[in-house]
């Protein structure tokens, strides 16, 4: 008798199996996000400080991301912005000294 409680106990469904698969599936990619984050240093996007992060200043690949509160702003210069007929030239350099000062040296 005693066997016979246990296999009726046993009866399980086979789909109980694909909600486990999901919830293991959503820890992994949590998971994954915040290695990722982490790993890019790109804490700042989290935090509600205002923020502006040059990738690779002066290259042609250049981009600009700021944050404003909620908002964040991609500015990526790209050759359409240079055949609008506004141009610009250098006026100088900037050089930021070890101990955070910064001088501007006109040309």
């Amino acid at each position: 008798m005693k066997r016979k409680l246990l296999r009726e106990e046993e009866d399980s469904d086979p789909m109980s199996v694909v909600g486990n698969l999901f919830d293991v599936a959503m820890v992994f990619a949590v998971a994954l996000m915040v290695a990722l984050v982490t790993s890019f240093n790109m804490t700042e996007m989290l935090s509600q400080e205002d923020f502006t992060i040059v990738k690779n200043p002066g290259k042609d690949n250049m981009e600009i991301i700021t944050k404003e509160g909620e908002k964040i702003n991609r500015y990526t210069p790209s050759d359409k912005q240079n055949k609008s007929g506004k141009k610009g030239k250098k006026i100088g350099i900037a050089y930021e000294l070890e101990n955070g000062e910064i001088i501007y040296v006109p040309e």
